[in-house]
């Protein structure tokens, strides 16, 4: 049951596309522990996706098209966002991720680097236009919260995660950096979520996305987290809880990151072998 952790809280969802993506999970959560929040995404992703059906749930919630790599509609965005909000911006959450290369299936030592490049301003540098235009505009309230949706790919490889993995480094890279300047101009608080391979448009076009998915589950104690178990922790980032966790890239995995080898992993290797 909600406790209304949120209430009297206004923040901005970036990339709900239909309800298997975290971002939208991730405003139903928000809005039900008393949050008012506006939805934004690229316009063609408007068109694509669900947002209207994301808007009634979430009480009618304001929907502004926005392109994260646009200066001046993130500038609209911020504008209109507090115009509805009738003030500044509590929490912010970048759900923002596309890589041509992933999606033409174009290996990674054979990079199309227009491609290459799109990745990173897409997927990286996006968190980097959406802090400096929230702080310009002064956007944020004091102690407001930004999180931005990474993968353990950021640290270490996974074949078939391709350029989106280089993309991931500099988002949480941009985390920590402007998560320095922002904490000590505005007490703005700017960290990362490692989330668990989740079954998600975008997750479900990388290569090989369901033996990541399966080898995952195996090696994570508790399992892999789930989209919603995600929303919920995003939900406890926005909340005072956490006012004093910045610039940190935050694991929610299961406990994967962590596990060297599980039992699972070896007992699957062990009967393969006995097999051959």
């Amino acid at each position: 049951m909600a406790s209304q952790l949120l209430k009297g809280k206004k923040g901005i969802i970036f990339g709900a596309l239909d309800e298997r993506s975290i971002a939208w999970k991730t405003a139903l959560a928000a809005y039900a522990e008393g949050a008012q929040i506006v939805l934004t995404n690229a316009p063609i992703a408007l068109r694509m996706g669900k947002i209207n059906e994301l808007s009634k749930l979430c009480g009618d919630a304001p929907v502004i098209p926005a392109d994260a790599t646009s200066l001046p509609d993130l500038e609209n965005l911020y504008q209109k966002s507090m115009e509805a909000f009738g003030g500044k911006v509590d929490f912010v959450l970048h759900s923002i991720g596309m890589s041509p290369n992933v999606r033409k299936s174009i290996e990674y030592t054979d990079t199309n680097y227009e491609n290459f490049h799109k990745t990173l301003d897409i997927s990286g540098l996006s968190l980097h236009r959406v802090l400096q235009t929230a702080m310009k505009l002064d956007a944020l309230n004091e102690w407001s919260s930004v999180v931005a949706l990474s993968y353990i790919a950021a640290q270490r490889t996974f074949p078939g995660y391709n350029d989106m993995a280089d993309a991931k480094a500099l988002l949480e890279s941009i985390t920590r950096s402007f998560g320095y300047y922002y904490g000590f101009k505005k007490k703005v608080r700017v960290n990362t979520v490692s989330q668990s391979p989740t079954v998600t448009t975008a997750g479900s076009g990388v290569s090989g996305f369901d033996v990541f998915l399966s080898y995952a589950e195996k090696m994570s104690p508790l399992g892999n987290a789930s989209a919603d178990d995600c929303a919920n922790f995003c939900v406890t980032l926005f909340s005072d809880y956490t006012r004093m966790i910045t610039m940190q890239n935050l694991f929610h995995d299961g406990g994967f990151s962590m596990t060297g080898v599980s039992g699972a992993i070896v007992e699957d290797e062990q009967k393969a072998a006995a097999q051959g």
